[in-house]
């Protein structure tokens, strides 16, 4: 979907998904290395709580910005 036929809330939706995804990935990638493990049981619980709930983030903006598409097709 082109940038030019979102609304400006449909682009900020786009932008805010992107932003978390990426925040995501560095999370991720943090919980996949070498420090997370030697953290204490509770951060590593409260890190994949925040993960978990940030991929649920992602797939419900996702969501809506397929439903921009379906509008603009």
């Amino acid at each position: 979907m082109p940038i030019s036929d979102l609304q400006p809330h449909q682009q900020r939706v786009v932008d805010e998904r992107n932003e978390l995804e990426d925040r995501l990935y560095r999370l991720s990638s943090f919980i996949a290395g070498t420090v997370f493990p030697r953290l204490p049981e509770q951060d590593r619980q409260l890190l994949e709580a925040q993960q978990h709930t940030m991929s649920a983030y992602v797939e419900v903006l996702t969501q809506r910005i397929e439903l921009f598409t379906q509008t603009l097709n």
